[in-house]
């Protein structure tokens, strides 16, 4: 990953609206693992990452800022709600949980590139799998063997074959049986005898195109190191993990403050070893939490950031206020985006052979509505786009399967009034309110 700070940013701009300081923030922590790669190890080892704490009401972009980093990097992630923690001695969720998620994330991310390594040459295998159980179906009698055979397997590899019924062998996967064991880590039972017996075959009958997919899996575990693919994994999530803590401003709380969360600041004592750096157990092997990257978020609207525990602060030095969406930001958020809520609408509609339209000042309607809902009610961020785009397009949505042939539904300033008439007139009857 060699992308530098601005390209992070423009990536970043293809997906999320406004929010500039906070991306930067993250382009920039993302940019000094990349230099901090290319360092010697004497001098990675003295190199911690800058922890990140994300401030700003719910639908501004925090947990999606963090999401699509991860993907554009390619990086192992989780998004673990600080509130399903528990302090150790409750019933619940330890904070290790949150490290055996992560590696589970980058075993699947390896195993899924390695597969895709040899899937050319699982095919061949499989083909042949299949063409044996096919071949004796579908020979004609009395024709050339050599040319029956290359027409079958031609046939075969281009789908012809796929709803016709095999029979072939299966291994049956063990129970999986989690407990919570007195520190609440997950044990599986299933996996306690795993490689004692030999696998269990049981025999199905499937049509070609499942038993492709089985036979694949089968097949791509074979010929995968799984020892290279764990150590890979672990590696990974040690230099390029990112976790996500969202709602951490739940677990914050006033001094002295009474209530039935007695485990609040417990949760963040807990917290704290894996932010500072511990090794963590794993199924797959010990993992290090040293150079992991944390990014926290948290609407603190009843708490500040200055309630968390002073240690805990002072492992995410980097503070970032998100700012509130205006109506300017709402307008491009409804079309500027690559999933833009306005294009997801359309996709799904065309399939009921509707071309959905929006005029300009439809959209600008929309936008203004959506700001002064804030405004008036609880701030819910661009989600209140959603809630206001599915009332105006109830009526499009029942009806859409009406048409036959592909018909234009043009969405205008004059409809969506109408659809929001009630809520229009809320807003100019709180002008009126002190």
């Amino acid at each position: 990953m060699d992308f530098t700070p601005k390209q992070i940013v423009e990536e970043l701009d293809k997906y999320i609206i406004g929010q500039q300081e906070a991306k930067k923030a993250v382009a920039i922590a993302l940019r000094n693992r990349y230099r901090r790669s290319k360092l010697t190890s004497e001098e990675r080892e003295e190199i911690l990452p800058k922890n990140i704490i994300l401030k700003g009401p719910t639908g501004v972009g925090k947990t999606e800022i963090a999401r699509r980093l991860a993907k554009l990097v390619s990086a192992p992630f989780v998004k673990v709600e600080a509130t399903k923690f528990t302090e150790v001695g409750y019933v619940g969720r330890d904070c290790e949980s949150m490290i055996r998620d992560l590696v589970d994330t980058a075993v699947r991310m390896v195993k899924e590139e390695k597969i895709a390594d040899i899937k050319s040459k699982v095919e061949k295998i499989v083909l042949d799998k299949l063409f044996n159980l096919i071949y004796p179906q579908k020979k004609i009698e009395g024709a050339d063997e050599a040319l029956d055979k290359q027409r079958i397997r031609e046939e075969l590899k281009i789908g012809n074959y796929d709803s016709d019924m095999v029979e072939i062998e299966v291994e049956e996967q063990p129970k999986s049986l989690e407990v919570l064991s007195t520190g609440n880590s997950e044990i599986n039972l299933g996996s306690i005898f795993d490689g004692m017996f030999p696998a269990v075959k049981k025999r199905r009958k499937l049509t070609v195109k499942e038993a492709k997919a089985i036979l694949m899996e089968e097949e791509s575990n074979k010929l995968l190191d799984l020892d290279n693919v764990n150590s890979e994994a672990i590696r990974r999530v040690e230099q390029e993990g990112i976790i996500f803590i969202d709602e951490i401003d739940k677990i914050a709380s006033k001094e002295n403050s009474k209530g039935p969360d007695v485990s609040r600041e417990g949760v963040q004592r807990d917290l704290l070893p894996f932010v500072e750096g511990t090794t963590v157990a794993t199924k797959y092997g010990t993992v290090r939490t040293d150079y992991i990257l944390f990014i926290a978020a948290g609407a603190f609207h009843v708490s500040s950031m200055n309630d968390l525990i002073p240690e805990l602060q002072g492992r995410f030095p980097i503070r970032v206020e998100l700012e509130n969406l205006t109506k300017a930001d709402f307008l491009k958020i409804l079309t500027e985006p690559k999933n833009a809520t306005i294009k997801q609408y359309q996709s799904l509609l065309k399939v009921d052979n509707v071309n959905l339209k929006f005029t300009d000042d439809a959209l600008e309607q929309i936008a203004y509505l959506a700001e002064q809902e804030n405004l008036t009610s609880e701030n819910i961020g661009a989600r209140r786009l959603t809630t206001i785009l599915e009332s105006v397009l109830e009526e499009v949505n029942f009806n859409a399967t009406d048409y036959v042939e592909p018909t234009d539904v043009v969405i205008d300033k004059a409809y969506v009034e109408k659809v929001l008439s009630k809520s229009i007139k809320d807003y100019d009857l709180s002008k009126y309110i002190l």
